[in-house]
């Protein structure tokens, strides 16, 4: 046994998640910089535009998770041929990934592009955002092939266990696209600056050089990966396996961004002020989601090794470890958010004191409860990782359309919190869910779940992709 696997199976569980925690925390990190960074310079240009890329922003998420699905199922199919030691497997499943996510892109970015206005209408944007949001949407939905393309990439890449060139790839395109930013929003010399649609142009310009460096790698075949031409012609038993495996996630994904959709419905009746405020706190929330995310997917990795091994008890101790620091983690980053909560919201949009006050409350109503997400977070990666992917789909659906909809919709209309009952239904919602998963995990029923053999090989795989990436 190697020096991780005796780690991760009979080693200090501490080190075991510090271990494959942190490196998934710094790529998450770069990951989510292009939205941090079209938010950090687009605030300077005022409340309206800051809500013209807040109301896009769910849409867009939407598309992307639809198809999500079809770049994870590259990632396991050829983890498991490369492990089987069949490299000629391996590029036909990359180059069927490529044509397949390719295809699903065009359809969803030429039907998103197509119904922008409709979008936007059904959200009832006001008329001061509407003009900025269905450009940066039009933007968006252009891109979405290229989001695609780099997403398939990285997934193919990890899954043969390489993470080097993607995490090289990620931080030299988010430096160029924080550069490029803030001269095609503000312009320089004699080139006017675009505004809101500079900042989506930033990003297109610097995905669209992910996407082309992604497949001069793939084509060149030096990083264990060879696409030919070949290859291309359509698979259909693969594109068949390729859905089954991806849809559960897609599902979930997409159920948690449809739910975001619905929440924009109910910010958007409150206004321009309301829509840049709940904007820049899902920004903030989205920067305390990196550390959780990244101890949730080490609790993922640990645990489905453990009960690949028998070791019940310890995947067990794993996930209630993780689920303390999950809730001591948040609770003492979000009681400092509360403290400078002003100020957050202030590093964003500088110059607009009611988006400041009303984010700041925002903040400071949310952020007391960001505990219960580092525990909900770890138990539905257990789940997961036991093979309870219905525990971790029924939580989804729980938070987004049984609890916090519906406590965000009465609080806000038929109480006298107006738009401050949205806040407050993004604290009930974390508490709420985090006891009902705790609730749930204790009662055990996922340690006996049995499964197919297909599925041990799914899990089998994962986790051994997961621990290569978190070894590197």
């Amino acid at each position: 046994m190697t020096p991780s696997g005796q780690l991760f199976l009979q080693g200090s569980i501490a080190k075991a998640l510090l271990k494959l925690g942190i490196p998934i925390v710094l790529i998450n990190i770069l990951q989510s910089a292009y939205q941090l960074t079209d938010a950090f310079w687009v605030g300077r240009l005022g409340a309206a535009q800051v809500a013209a890329v807040s109301i896009s922003m769910p849409v867009t998420f939407l598309v992307i998770a639809i198809g999500s699905g079809f770049a994870m199922a590259g990632a396991i199919l050829s983890a498991q041929y490369m492990g089987a030691g069949q490299q000629d497997k391996v590029n036909h499943v990359a180059a069927q990934t490529v044509l397949m996510v390719t295809l699903v892109a065009l359809l969803l970015g030429l039907l998103g592009y197509a119904l922008s206005p409709y979008f936007l209408t059904l959200l009832g944007v006001e008329a001061a955002v509407y003009s900025d949001a269905l450009k940066f949407m039009h933007v968006s939905f252009i891109g979405v092939i290229f989001v695609f393309i780099y997403a398939m990439f990285q997934s193919l890449m990890r899954g043969i266990g390489q993470t080097k060139v993607p995490l090289i790839i990620v931080s030299t395109t988010v430096l160029l696209n924080f550069i490029l930013d803030p001269l095609f929003i503000f312009g320089y010399g004699r080139f006017e600056g675009l505004g809101v649609m500079g900042a989506a142009l930033a990003t297109l310009v610097t995905q669209s050089l992910a996407a082309l460096a992604g497949i001069i790698i793939f084509l060149r075949g030096r990083h264990g990966i060879q696409l030919q031409l070949k290859s291309f012609y359509p698979d259909w038993h693969y594109i068949k396996r390729a859905f089954f495996l991806g849809a559960p996630g897609s599902i979930e994904l997409s159920t948690r961004a449809f739910g975001l959709i619905i929440m924009s419905f109910l910010v958007a009746s409150f206004g321009t002020t309301t829509i840049a405020a709940y904007g820049v706190g899902s920004n903030i929330l989205q920067m305390v989601m990196i550390p959780a995310m990244g101890l949730s997917m080490a609790v993922s990795t640990l645990v489905g090794q453990n009960m690949g091994a028998g070791n019940i008890k310890r995947a067990e101790q794993i996930t209630k470890l993780a689920s303390v620091w999950g809730l001591l983690g948040l609770s003492c980053v979000g009681a400092i958010a509360y403290l400078y909560a002003d100020s957050l919201v202030a590093f964003f949009i500088p110059d607009d004191n009611d988006v400041i006050t009303n984010g700041a409350q925002f903040i400071q109503v949310m952020c007391l409860s960001w505990g219960g997400i580092g525990v909900q977070l770890c138990i539905v990666a257990a789940f997961r990782a036991s093979g309870n992917m219905l525990n971790a789909m029924v939580i989804a659906l729980l938070s987004q359309c049984v609890v916090q909809f519906p406590a965000a919709y009465i609080l806000s209309n038929h109480t006298e919190l107006g738009d401050q009952g949205i806040w407050y239904s993004f604290a009930i919602t974390n508490i709420t869910i985090a006891l009902i998963a705790f609730a749930w995990f204790m009662r055990g029923s996922w340690k006996k779940t049995k499964l197919t053999k297909e599925d041990k090989h799914i899990v089998q795989v994962t986790r051994e992709t997961l621990i290569e990436e978190g070894a590197r």
